[in-house]
């Protein structure tokens, strides 16, 4: 929420990822940025893997946006995230309205 205050909509979502990881630092939060992760099919790891841009408590993804809406689209996002984890909850953050926007999902 503070770096929603401080910046408003209008940046890019690097840029609040950049101050969101500041926040992060201040707060003495443990996190890992753009974090890599795997997916696994019957017992194989992929080759290809997901980018989630947070990781906090190495079991909270967060999924930041920059954008006027979000859609269901971006929510499956997160449940992908939080299979290929076996974590059980993430944060879809919209920084791209003039209020900031966010949701809990829970696996």
């Amino acid at each position: 929420m503070e770096v929603h205050r401080k910046l408003g909509p209008g940046f890019l979502e690097a840029v609040y990822q950049e101050a969101l990881e500041i926040e992060f630092q201040n707060r003495n939060i443990p996190y890992q940025r753009e974090a890599p992760l795997k997916v696994n099919y019957k017992g194989h790891t992929l080759k290809k893997e997901y980018t989630a841009d947070f990781i906090c408590y190495d079991k909270i993804v967060i999924e930041t946006k920059a954008l006027c809406d979000l859609n269901s689209e971006h929510e499956s996002q997160v449940h992908n995230y939080l299979k290929a984890t076996s974590f059980k909850l993430g944060l879809l953050i919209n920084f791209g309205e003039l209020s900031l926007r966010y949701k809990r999902i829970i696996r």
